[in-house]
């Protein structure tokens, strides 16, 4: 089956390769004039490391990316409010968490399609789909240029998904309230362990994780209304100014970031559809669901995505509805209940009353970690 492929990152990557290993012939379509280096690091939970097992990525991740073994909480004082024993949770789910920068994850995905011989097709920036009387779209491309696969899966993203216009009659991503600083800090020293702090604040939070000692990503949050969200010319200089009172290793990492490297995202979501195709258009990764980086299942998300798709397409020729409409099944309900999980969490962290705050720390530390555990474990491997 002739696919196209809108979208060139981790969701559209992965799902090509899933896809040539069912058989298919994959062609991926991405908007940009070469890869996209948007976002700092990913945290591939064991959920993805199963998927990447399965396509046969592993061992490139592992050699690019770190294995973090705890995640810790803190307030912005540094005092402890309790974590998470990553290698406990990689051991009951039976595959390694791994942090790694997002440009290198992206370097992994493209080396093996282009190993797999997979085309990719930059500056192609889908404008518009248009149904065909016998079921198959056209895609329509800024350049003039236009495909009419079998299939057309549109991972184009959560902001500009010209996909889900077309399956969804809407794109509509919602701010949910906060933003976010990301970026890469490299120096020698920067982390004591390869782990991840997570430090809660009053509407605010900072988040980092160690790839290496010398290499750390990081987000820091603030809630600030939507006509706000851009503001600032200098975001390093007020990310730095912002977090300057909390706890190390907090404004060594932001210091230890070039200051052009430092970027401002107002933090949208989307409401997850109940259902993810139109004739033969597929939505997939975070044109379908596209939860809040407080779900740390973004990109793992995207892989799963990728898996069950392969799963669903592997049996050779069939009706492509009930394909489709058997991915969704699998997909719909696991991804819509992490995107509102996510978003109560994100409730909970950028809570502005203080009194609320001191509760919720105070639940934290008492918190049992082997529930926790336990629970991740359920949500996150559900269906694989």
């Amino acid at each position: 089956m002739d696919i196209g492929i809108l979208g060139g990152g981790i969701a559209g990557l992965s799902v090509a390769l899933a896809l040539h290993r069912s058989g298919h012939r994959p062609r991926v379509y991405e908007r940009g004039a070469a890869p996209a280096t948007m976002g700092a690091g990913v945290t591939l939970w064991p959920n993805a490391g199963f998927v990447l097992d399965r396509l046969g990525l592993l061992p490139d991740i592992a050699a690019l990316g770190g294995k973090p073994v705890a995640m810790r909480r803190y307030d912005p004082a540094g005092n402890a409010l309790g974590g998470l024993d990553i290698t406990a949770l990689d051991r009951l789910m039976g595959y390694p968490t791994h942090a790694i920068l997002r440009r290198d994850l992206l370097a992994v995905l493209l080396a093996h399609t282009a190993r797999a011989g997979i085309t990719v097709e930059y500056g192609h920036r889908a404008v518009a789909i248009e149904p065909g009387d016998d079921g198959r779209a056209t895609a329509w491309f800024g350049n003039g240029a236009a495909i009419r696969p079998d299939l057309l899966i549109g991972a184009d993203g959560r902001m500009e998904s010209v996909a889900r216009r077309f399956v969804t009659g809407d794109n509509k991503p919602v701010y949910q309230g906060f933003v976010n600083w990301i970026g890469v800090a490299s120096a020698p020293g920067l982390a004591d362990d390869i782990a991840i702090q997570d430090y809660w604040g009053v509407g605010e939070r900072f988040g980092c994780v160690a790839v290496r000692r010398d290499l750390v990503y990081w987000a820091g949050a603030q809630v600030r209304p939507l006509s706000a969200a851009g503001e600032g010319a200098d975001p390093r200089a007020e990310v730095a100014d912002l977090f300057a009172d909390w706890a190390e290793p907090v404004a060594r990492l932001i210091q230890a970031t070039p200051a052009d490297a430092v970027r401002l995202i107002a933090v949208h979501d989307l409401d997850t559809p109940a259902v993810w195709h139109r004739d033969n258009v597929l939505l997939v990764g975070d044109a379908a669901h596209a939860p809040l980086p407080t779900s740390g299942q973004g990109a793992c998300q995207a892989l799963e995505d990728a898996w069950h798709l392969g799963q669903c397409l592997a049996a050779g020729p069939r009706d492509l509805e009930a394909a489709l409409a058997a991915f969704t099944a699998i997909r719909q309900p696991k991804t819509a209940g992490l995107t509102e999980l996510a978003r109560v969490h994100a409730r909970g962290l950028f809570e502005r009353d203080p009194e609320i705050c001191r509760l919720r720390d105070q639940q934290a530390r008492a918190a049992d970690p082997a529930a926790a555990l336990r629970g991740l474990a359920s949500a996150w491997g559900e269906g694989l």
